[in-house]
């Protein structure tokens, strides 16, 4: 392995190794009450060279959605040199998520997810980070979406709305897990609601429904109600 791979995958330890010493006492004295240097104090580290990973107290928590800012983009472009239209590449990754119980989709039980995820949305400084994160997400997409719809409002509109698609099903999700449903119970559900609106984004967007190859419109899925 060469040098700079070798200082990389230490990089990325000492940001996990961090973020997770930071969350555990986050979760267990609560966001507002641990401060940074308690923080630094318990990772073994310095101040200055925590805040050189870690621009703000924050970002100790959001940096478990480091590797999902730019996902949706991702998913589309990989989707594209495949032959998929955007809508069936993110509609596929979606129900994929759910098949793996992926947290970002909401269907997950796991106590220290669930405990994660009161701690980010019972915190309100952490809830306004996380607008940054969505912007920051949905620029990205409207980036990806740029080819089959030109770069400007309509690649924005479809990518603010898909974007709110997937946040709104995975808090549906979570909501219902977080009441007490089991994820076997909330599932079935949870694919449905995700096949219906995907079609209704297709419905919405027929030029992302087209796939990269044929320039046709693809078939979406019959919708039925409930």
């Amino acid at each position: 392995m060469s040098d700079t791979g070798l200082r990389e995958r230490k990089r990325r330890r000492m940001y996990q190794s961090v973020s997770d010493i930071a969350i555990g006492l986050f979760l267990e004295k609560g966001f507002d009450a641990v401060s940074v240097a308690e923080v630094a104090a318990a990772a073994e580290i310095s101040k200055p060279t925590l805040f050189r990973y870690f621009p703000s107290k924050e970002d100790l928590v959001l940096h478990r959605f480091a590797d999902h800012e730019t996902e949706a983009a991702r998913v589309v472009e990989e989707g594209r040199a495949a032959g998929r239209s955007p809508i069936d590449a993110l509609r596929e990754h979606f129900l994929d998520g759910l098949r793996r119980e992926d947290p970002v989709t909401g269907l997950n039980e796991h106590p220290g997810i669930l405990a994660f995820h009161r701690l980010l949305y019972g915190t309100p400084s952490l809830v306004a980070r996380m607008y940054g994160y969505l912007e920051r997400s949905e620029a990205a997409l409207a980036d990806a979406l740029a080819k089959p719809l030109g770069a400007g409002l309509d690649a924005r509109l479809a990518a603010g709305q898909i974007t709110a698609v997937r946040r709104i099903l995975a808090e549906e999700n979570l909501r219902r897990i977080a009441e007490g449903e089991r994820v076997a119970a909330v599932r079935p559900d949870a694919v449905a609601a995700a096949e219906r609106a995907f079609a209704q984004l297709a419905a919405g967007f027929p030029g992302l429904a087209r796939s990269a190859h044929s320039g046709t419109a693809r078939p979406t899925p019959e919708m039925h109600p409930g």
